[in-house]
């Protein structure tokens, strides 16, 4: 969408119906825009295809309603990920249609709708205690422009349950794979298929999962390979790469 913005700013220049002062003033911010506390980078959905995502841990809700303006005043979508009732709050007093998801902790806005990727991204979850870090996958992917879906409470304590979904598991082009405990489902996933498996360990479990360390160092010693292994708790980055993966798949099959 950046592209094509820029596009239609040299032709409203070209053709006269903007003079120079307008046009260098939208230029001004094109690499990032300084707000003081922060450098909001506009620059990136020219590089990414995507505008910069808020993540709002460690934000005051004003900073967060802040930078939440600069990247819609620019005309882009916005996303932002961490987010409480305050942050909400703060975001809805100065832009009233931005959406809240509760169970996947996003603020949202979509001002321009994304083009879809072409191929399924499915989201499967080991337990019910996953759906937050899932829910911020299919919140993320969403507004990403993928074709996403969840599969939820299919881990490996009843396998028949993974089963039950085997025709949508198989017809997906990229698995995310939400666990906590020991993080098993990934493997056995990653064992059925061969689309690309992005696992994302999660928090949940009793002592010993050590918060998210015990899956995570079991998907990354699972014995099937080409296993992507995310951050703990990060639904966020397992939809952004599952986004990168289509979009580069999109343009080789458009290069000659």
């Amino acid at each position: 969408m950046a592209t094509e913005k820029l596009r239609q700013l040299l032709e409203n220049y070209k053709s006269g119906s903007i003079s120079e002062d307008e046009a260098l003033a939208y230029l001004k911010h094109l690499p990032f825009e300084d707000i003081s506390f922060a450098k909001v980078d506009h620059h990136r959905e020219l590089r990414w295809g995507f505008p910069e995502v808020i993540f709002c841990q460690g934000k005051t809700p004003a900073q967060v309603a802040t930078i939440a303006r600069s990247i819609v005043e620019r005309g882009a979508n916005l996303l932002a990920t961490r987010a409480d009732a305050d942050a909400y709050d703060a975001v809805g007093r100065i832009i009233p249609e931005a959406r809240y998801s509760e169970e996947a902790r996003t603020i949202s806005l979509v001002k321009n709708p994304p083009a879809l990727l072409k191929g399924r991204v499915l989201v499967a979850t080991a337990g019910t205690a996953d759906l937050p870090v899932a829910a911020e996958s299919l919140e993320t992917g969403k507004i990403l422009g993928l074709d996403i879906s969840m599969a939820q409470d299919i881990g490996v304590a009843g396998i028949h349950r993974v089963m039950h979904h085997r025709e949508e598991i198989l017809a997906a082009a990229v698995i995310i794979v939400v666990a906590g405990m020991e993080g098993a489902l990934a493997s056995v996933i990653a064992g059925m298929v061969s689309s690309p498996v992005i696992a994302v360990p999660a928090s949940t479990g009793y002592g010993a999962a050590f918060g998210g360390l015990a899956p995570l160092l079991g998907m990354l010693n699972s014995c099937v390979p080409g296993v992507a292994v995310m951050n703990i708790d990060n639904g966020f980055g397992a939809a952004f790469l599952a986004f990168k993966t289509l979009k580069t798949l999109e343009k080789l099959a458009q290069t000659p």
